[in-house]
């Protein structure tokens, strides 16, 4: 059975690699790895379709290096022994290990001495955020390479040289692509090389030819072949990350329409869990404290529409994002962490006072430790008030509450209160135990 043409097209070397320039072109990272012969191990995140299998094979092409390929969900520790067992025998394998992210502790304690030693070259690929689903263990060893979703004109070349080689692509066959269906090719697959081609290898094969023997790929076949409409391509070719960018901006912004529009080229793209990620983040740093109940409801309808899966995983995630364009906005939270993170960066940060440290050890008593602390249940309305925050920094402030809508005008409300409260009791006045 033959292969699918994208995996027939598959680089050999970098020169070969449609896109990803800023890694491959002359003088980039990457590039430069190869050509010194100092490859280090990396994790390649981004899109399916975008090439990070295609950069893997490349550097082993360039390299000379075995190359092998697994998967962190479905092979096993026993699949990555054999890989070892090979790199022992035969020096340095370079080892793509596809949905890097689902590498469980087992296999990944397995695989960290041979990182080290160099005998395994490591090229994790995945569609995840590294630094949210990746084990810090796994990207301390491993240089982190986003790629991104590939230009109309890279997946043209593509296509043009898949059309043109005879070997390993469609060089043999009689194929005329008319402009339109070769524009759609390049917009409509959201740039997804191996969609593209796969869905060009399709209609080629399954197209006869016309009375003058050639095969004439018009754009309703390239329509039906990659099942896409020309209507609802892409057809400004706008990277993906732009249009996640563009759907958190229309949310934030309170543009319910323009909000719809993009999580539809979101959905056009298939491409739930970013959908899923960006819409929690969006409703944890946008709407936040202004209204946690839409913020709950947001994260009801993404575990309602991974359960689902598309088609209909579009109606929850339409419904949340509606609420949240038409819900009050506050960023106080994200505003507060990011303050008291950037006040710790910068030194802004003292000793533990002594009666809130850990008192759960003998001899802890004859360091002070614990011994002063009071027991917020055992006073009224269950507060006392005490110093919690270090000497140095025991006025600090971070928390900076808004009033746009009633969940945080309560919240404002309350903070200060409290805040004041605070200050006026640990000036002298007691509060007595229930």
């Amino acid at each position: 059975m033959q292969q699918p043409l994208a995996y027939r097209m598959r680089p050999r070397t970098l020169e070969e690699v449609v896109g990803q320039q800023h890694l491959l072109g002359p003088g980039q990272i990457i590039n430069r790895m190869v050509k010194a012969k100092m490859l280090s191990s990396m994790i390649l995140y981004g899109p399916p379709g975008t090439g990070k299998t295609s950069i893997a094979s490349a550097i082993a092409g360039s390299t000379k290096y075995a190359f092998r390929k697994l998967n962190a969900a479905t092979d096993t520790k026993k699949d990555l022994q054999v890989v070892v067992e090979e790199a022992k025998m035969s020096g340095t394998v370079i080892l793509l290990l596809d949905e890097i992210h689902r590498l469980d502790k087992a296999k990944q304690d397995f695989l960290l001495p041979h990182l080290e030693s160099g005998r395994i070259i490591l090229i994790g690929a995945t569609t995840e955020n590294p630094y949210i689903s990746i084990n810090p263990a796994i990207r301390s060893r491993t240089q982190i390479f986003p790629v991104h979703p590939l230009t109309a004109a890279d997946i043209k070349l593509a296509i043009e040289r898949a059309l043109a080689d005879k070997e390993r692509g469609l060089g043999e066959l009689p194929i005329v692509l008319d402009p339109a269906a070769e524009e759609q090719l390049a917009t409509a697959t959201n740039g997804d090389l191996r969609s593209a081609l796969n869905g060009l290898e399709l209609a080629a094969k399954s197209t006869d030819p016309a009375e003058d023997g050639q095969i004439h790929l018009t754009l309703p076949i390239i329509e039906e072949s990659v099942q896409k409409k020309a209507l609802g391509a892409d057809k400004d070719g706008d990277a993906h990350y732009d249009v996640i960018s563009a759907f958190q901006k229309s949310i934030r912004g309170s543009d319910t329409d323009a909000a719809l529009h993009y999580l539809a080229r979101l959905v056009e793209a298939g491409d739930l869990p970013s959908i899923a990620r960006r819409l929690m983040v969006i409703a944890y740093e946008d709407i936040g404290l202004a209204n946690m109940p839409a913020v709950q409801r947001a994260v009801t309808a993404v575990q309602a529409a991974q359960q689902l899966g598309f088609p209909e995983a579009r109606i929850p995630l339409a419904d949340a994002v509606i609420e949240l364009c038409l819900s009050p906005k506050s960023n106080s939270g994200i505003e507060a962490i990011d303050s008291a993170i950037a006040a710790v960066k910068q030194g802004g940060y003292g000793e533990v006072p002594d009666h809130l440290k850990d008192a759960h050890y003998k001899g802890a008593a004859k360091l002070g430790h614990g011994t002063d602390y009071a027991y917020p249940h055992d006073y009224p309305q269950d507060w006392v008030a005490q110093q919690y925050l270090p000497d140095r920094i025991k006025d600090a402030q971070y928390f900076h509450p808004k009033q746009n809508g009633a969940f945080e005008t309560a919240l404002n409300r309350q903070y200060w209160q409290l805040r004041n409260a605070q200050r006026r009791a640990l000036h002298g006045q007691h509060h007595p135990k229930k």
